[in-house]
């Protein structure tokens, strides 16, 4: 079955709207990356729950034991995702985290092999490698801006683990997505994640509430673009897609961060770094638009 050509629309229009999340996220730094986690995804849980009542409230009560187990845990695994990818910008460069965080892929590929037996095609492997390699590259030529980060090791680390954590989540919305509507399968998953950011924040301490209202309303416009929009659509996409082929395609989003960090914060890459987000832009599309000979699909 061919990927039909909205799907790519779709993607591309996700890829986008993910690539505004550092960027909000920073203009947000006054409160922690706890608080902005929550305020995010109880935004965008909220703004479902009423669509999904009106649309979905059958498909959702015939859920199976089993895709409410699937659900339940891609949504812990999001909102840990979140939190951790929120709070990795606090400490290290909006370029690096983007970066570090779309190392998804060889999670990706590895459990889509492992329990979807989904078979990578020699120009993904190809593509992967290739991308992968100049992620690393681009981590490594950060200038100045990474000097100045706060604790860029442990931001580092947070993006990495973020990165691990969003791939458990696509792998699961993978075979959810083959028998369920989007909105019967993000409104639920989006709900436990919300529940996951209150969960980790009452657990830290973190001070919900007295913080500016342009706080708040940054985190609706979280809510809005990156995740409604951003992850909205790779929930969609993740039906026509082998996780490891969305996984490729989220390294893109390194790049537009990392313009809008340029013109917004100064965060000037360095020459071997432009030439890194190159490569992958171009390994982004070598994977696209690979026939495919067989998606793997359960």
């Amino acid at each position: 079955m061919g990927i039909p050509r909205h799907a790519y629309v779709v993607l591309l229009v996700g890829l986008l709207a993910i690539s505004v999340s550092p960027i909000l996220v920073r203009y947000a730094a006054e409160a922690p990356g706890d608080v902005v986690a929550v305020w995010r995804t109880v935004t965008a849980a909220a703004l479902l729950a009423v669509p999904a009542l009106l649309r979905s409230r059958a498909e959702i009560a015939s859920f199976t034991r089993r895709e409410w187990t699937l659900i339940g845990t891609a949504g812990v695994f999001l909102g840990l995702h979140f939190v951790a990818f929120i709070s990795s910008l606090y400490y290290t460069t909006v370029s690096s985290a983007s970066v570090l965080v779309s190392l998804s892929p060889i999670f990706m590929g590895l459990i889509g092999w492992v329990l979807l037996r989904e078979r990578l095609t020699r120009r993904e492997v190809i593509g992967i490698a290739v991308a992968i390699s100049a992620t690393v590259v681009l981590q490594m030529t950060q200038g100045e801006a990474a000097v100045a980060a706060a604790r860029p090791f442990l931001g580092n680390t947070l993006a990495l683990s973020a990165a691990a954590l969003v791939a458990v989540y696509l792998i699961i919305g993978r075979v959810v997505r083959q028998h369920r509507s989007w909105l019967a399968y993000v409104a639920p998953l989006y709900a436990v994640t919300a529940l996951t950011t209150v969960a980790v924040a009452l657990l830290r301490g973190a001070p919900l509430f007295g913080w500016p209202w342009y706080i708040y309303g940054l985190c609706v416009l979280m809510a809005l673009i990156p995740q409604l929009l951003g992850h909205g659509a790779f929930n969609y996409a993740i039906k026509y897609f082998p996780a490891a082929t969305l996984g490729v395609a989220s390294l893109a989003e390194p790049i537009g961060a990392s313009a809008l960090a340029l013109g917004l914060f100064s965060e000037v890459p360095t020459l071997p770094g432009v030439a890194a987000m190159t490569v992958i832009l171009v390994s982004v599309a070598f994977v696209l638009y690979t026939p495919k000979a067989s998606s793997g699909s359960s």
